[in-house]
């Protein structure tokens, strides 16, 4: 076991009493908490082997760039490299989270990454290493963790309790850093000790004990009825969820913008130590491990600080403070009054990244949550990849003191624009199946792919509930768009104003049976609320029918067989 990893659980151990029966006796809020659940814990211990190696292998790259190339552009390059595949591949990645085995998924990306590593370490040995091949690698290392993200993040509901899942969130973040308050500085050691390559060799080494973990699990995942999803359907399902969810909305905007403006100090930090502090790959590794200690006292304290402020409060916080830890970077000589800024940076960064995240994961039911979490992290990394490279291109024509005081007032931006999409209120819906709907008897043959269906569903509404039933509607139109639903309509009877028919489409049978199936327990009010206006005898009449232009022979015959709905 690796010092930190061991470290860290001996505190947790002294600090919580774990009984026979796995319950922790203390304060179950803590951040600590999830650590109780054996699989979670075993998992994130073997991540922070993964992220100790993959920070050395950071600093070995940043400082390989400023080596062989005089450009600052190329420079911040290398961290646009890493994040760039997070934004262009995450959505796919999260589709395949979704609907594939996510511990497969998760297995495939640590062996891409350690067989990239592998061959990043022997080029470096060899002397090959070219600026534009350093970038190669460093984006390869970068799909891997495209791939493995959001199956991992979305796996931590499996493994812990809805209770716990905030703490796992931050506790994720808090791993991270954990590595990131030693392993930048024990990466600039062993830079300045045996160069590049060595770097390279200890992240390759470094995958080994999270494959083993994950060799090992084995979760258990509830049979689907339904045929797999199509990739291309998978990801316009996810884009259409977040499109009508409005608190992830808000999320994706400001994630955007905090990454956009705190990329500035992670990718021009290694010009900062060698230019504004002069110093070498030590100082780098310093002021970067600043940066992760202030995080790990951000995860430590996330619990308590989400009691006492408000959502909305936090994130306006961790905006003003990376403000004020690029105007420090900017304008300071000296290395220790930088790694004091740097340590509010980190608080700040581990804040709002682990809030978005959670609220991403609470918003989000579990058969979409992958790509909810892949499009979060396409936009926030998409800042971080663009705000890298507009960040080093304005180092390289004004300067790297103004380029860190124009990234402070992107920042200071954010807040403002928190005055039109505010953070939601921290809480929890049930986001659990609500298991209600049972297919019905058909009288006609048809296939799952047959279609399209139209669904009709019959209210008799008095005039006095009108204005309830408008608005239930209105919520009842996102809903089920959100959940596949095309073409929703809401259409009054003009020679019986009392009935009203609601309308929409599905593609084919499997879609509508998939459609019901996504429902949640916190739809339930809406339903239940609609069918108690409802004054007609018995529930609203529901037509389920295949639309038909020109039936082809055979097509629809009566007939009542069962429908094989994976076929």
């Amino acid at each position: 076991m690796d010092l930190w990893p061991a470290i860290v659980f001996r505190i947790y151990c002294r600090w919580r009493t774990i009984t026979k029966a796995g319950d922790i006796v203390g304060y179950t809020s803590s951040t600590l908490a999830p650590l109780r659940h054996d699989t979670y814990r075993t998992i994130w211990f073997a991540s922070l082997s993964s992220n100790f190696g993959g920070l050395i292998q950071a600093v070995g790259a940043a400082w390989m760039m400023t080596t062989i190339t005089a450009s600052e552009d190329m420079v911040a390059l290398v961290q646009t490299s890493t994040a760039l595949p997070i934004m262009l591949f995450s959505l796919i990645s999260g589709a395949l989270a979704d609907n594939f085995d996510r511990r497969r998924v998760m297995l495939t990306a640590q062996c891409m990454m350690l067989t990239v590593s592998a061959l990043l370490t022997a080029t470096a040995l060899l002397g090959w290493v070219t600026p534009w091949l350093l970038l190669f690698f460093t984006f390869l290392i970068g799909c891997g963790t495209a791939l493995n993200n959001p199956s991992w993040q979305a796996s931590v509901g499996d493994m812990v309790p809805r209770a716990d899942l905030p703490g796992a969130v931050t506790l994720n973040s808090m791993g991270f850093n954990i590595t990131r308050s030693v392993g930048p500085a024990i990466g600039g050691v062993i830079v300045a000790a045996a160069g590049a390559a060595a770097a390279f060799a200890v992240n390759t080494a470094s995958y080994l004990a999270l494959i083993y973990a994950l060799l090992r699990w084995r979760p258990s995942t509830p049979a689907s009825t339904l045929p797999r999803e199509a990739l291309g359907s998978a990801i316009f399902a996810g884009l259409r969820y977040v499109s009508m969810s409005p608190n992830l909305e808000k999320v994706l905007v400001r994630g955007l913008l905090f990454g956009t403006g705190a990329s500035s100090i992670l990718a021009l930090l290694p010009v900062v130590a060698l230019d504004l502090v002069a110093g070498g790959p030590l100082t780098y590794g310093f002021m970067l491990g600043a940066f992760g200690i202030g995080a790990i006292g951000g995860a430590v304290l996330s619990a308590r600080i989400r009691q006492v402020l408000s959502s909305e409060t936090i994130i306006r916080l961790a905006f003003a403070g990376f403000a004020l830890s690029a105007v420090i970077a900017a304008v300071s000589p000296s290395a220790i009054l930088t790694s004091a800024g740097l340590l509010v940076s980190g608080a700040c960064w581990v804040s709002a990244l682990s809030l978005f995240n959670t609220i991403v994961q609470l918003s989000t039911p579990r058969w979409v949550v992958g790509r909810a979490l892949s499009l979060y992290q396409t936009v926030t990394f998409g800042g971080i990849a663009g705000g890298s490279w507009l960040w080093g291109v304005a180092a390289d024509r004004y300067g790297v003191a103004n380029a860190l005081l124009m990234s402070s007032a992107v920042m200071l931006l954010g807040i403002a624009i928190g005055l039109r999409f505010s953070m939601p209120a921290f809480a929890s819906l049930n986001l659990d199946p609500l298991n209600r709907f049972t297919a019905p008897a058909l009288s006609l043959d048809i296939t799952p792919r047959s279609g399209p269906i139209v669904i009709q569903v019959d209210y008799e509404i008095a005039d006095d509930d009108l204005a309830e039933f408008m608005a239930l509607m209105g919520e009842r139109r996102r809903i089920r768009i959100r959940d596949g639903a095309r073409n929703w309509a809401l259409m009054r009877d003009l020679e019986n104003p009392g009935l009203w028919t609601e309308t929409y489409h599905t593609p084919t049978w499997v879609e509508y049976i998939r459609h019901n199936q996504r429902r949640t327990q916190a739809d339930a009010e809406n339903i239940d609320r609609l069918r108690a206006l409802h004054r007609g005898e018995g529930p609203p009449h529901v037509h389920r029918m295949i639309e038909r232009q020109a039936i082809p022979p055979g097509d629809d015959v009566f007939h009542k067989a069962p429908i094989d709905l994976h076929h």
